[in-house]
């Protein structure tokens, strides 16, 4: 028979670690905002003022007054969504076949995909430099949508892998004997109950792409180009860094993420799951 635990095992062994894993993810976002809405002379100061004597928006004012915040924005929504949706697109047919047919070398391929996550970006980065010059796609948003959906594509196709294959094949068998072909059963039946594991790729992918920086960095050189990250790195400058424009510039960065998760983290968090244990 169970015994219902004390109260501080539930405290030390759950609600305390839970708290502090809390406080450490939330502290530097509220130190950066504490920052955004500090002025530069109580920026630089000798002693640590942990809230503004005079609160103020000047920060905010002066990144979309005094940079291209506007259309780093506009960048990194085109070249996020555009990598989202090419991404979604491949990998479900893709998924698709490698969960419902069986054939000589499926299983080398799914691990083959797998295994592009283990090279570091930095190993890369030079033979895709010289493959998007070759292209001439270099300082355009297409390099930087091909770069993004190298990465992401095998990941996303393995966790679909593993969400289509807890999707019973029988409801496949039933289509099929009603005349639905494999393009019908694909869009009318597997797709519907995929919601949340499309969903949930559907983030990690656009959440990698509006973050990235490395290939950002080497594969535009004008500032029609940039993307956010990019962008944050101007404010570190050669004599010093413009601490108050750069903490608000990275919260404005951070919100479309943020409330991305807060409306799907539901999918997130059930696609995730479903795709990491069934395969």
């Amino acid at each position: 028979m169970n015994r219902k635990k004390p109260w501080y095992y539930t405290a030390f062994a759950v609600s305390i670690p839970v708290a502090i894993i809390c406080i450490f993810a939330v502290l530097p976002v509220a130190w950066a905002f504490i920052t955004s809405i500090k002025s530069s002379a109580e920026i630089h100061v000798a002693s640590v003022r942990y809230w503004p004597q005079h609160p103020t928006l000047e920060n905010y004012v002066d990144v979309f007054k005094t940079t291209d915040f506007v259309m780093q924005f506009k960048n990194s929504a085109i070249v996020s969504l555009s990598t989202t949706v090419l991404c979604v697109i491949l990998s479900v047919t893709a998924a698709y076949a490698f969960s419902r047919f069986r054939f000589r070398g499926s299983k080398f391929l799914r691990k083959f995909f797998l295994s592009s996550q283990m090279f570091p970006k930095v190993l890369i980065i030079i033979p895709l430099f010289v493959i998007m010059q070759g292209l001439h796609l270099l300082n355009t948003k297409g390099s930087l949508v091909l770069a993004y959906s190298t990465f992401s594509l095998p990941y996303v196709m393995y966790m679909l892998i593993g969400y289509f294959a807890g999707i019973p094949q029988e409801l496949d068998e039933a289509a099929t004997v009603d005349g639905c072909s494999r393009t019908a059963i694909l869009f009318k039946i597997v797709l519907p109950l995929a919601v949340p594991g499309i969903i949930a790729t559907a983030i990690y992918t656009f959440i990698h792409a509006w973050d990235e920086l490395m290939f950002a960095v080497m594969f535009t050189s004008t500032a029609a180009q940039r993307t956010l990250p990019v962008g944050l790195k101007m404010y570190i400058g050669e004599y010093g860094i413009e601490w108050g424009s750069m903490c608000a510039a990275s919260l404005l960065t951070s919100l479309p993420v943020i409330l991305l998760f807060m409306f799907l983290q539901k999918f997130l968090i059930a696609g995730m799951t479903a795709g990491g244990v069934k395969g």
